[in-house]
């Protein structure tokens, strides 16, 4: 973008849908830069906890004083519900699967 300008997605996945919001920031701007214009700009009354939640791009877990380039997709990161080794041992043993003990 011109003008030292760059534009941002931020995502956040809620588990009816997934929120995106598209932000025009300053040259310059860092994760947390990035992370309070979403809160600014989201507006939903679920808005996430942004300030303890983990954060990546391209699916890599980043630092919040890390830079923002143009084009990034930044994803904030729910915390797990469930562990996913317990959620596979539950599905194994529906599915009668469970691997042998040795």
């Amino acid at each position: 973008m011109s003008g030292g300008r760059l534009v941002v997605e931020v995502v956040y996945p809620l588990p009816e849908r997934q929120g995106i919001v598209t932000l025009d920031l300053p040259a310059g701007s860092t994760v947390r830069d990035a992370l309070a214009a979403y809160r600014d700009r989201s507006g939903q009354p679920m808005s996430p906890d942004i300030e303890h939640a983990a954060v990546a791009r391209y699916g890599h877990v980043i630092d919040r004083n890390d830079p923002v380039k143009d084009g990034d997709r930044l994803d904030i990161l729910r915390p797990l519900t469930v562990d996913p080794k317990d959620a596979r041992r539950r599905r194994a043993a529906l599915h009668g699967r469970a691997k042998p003990k040795r």
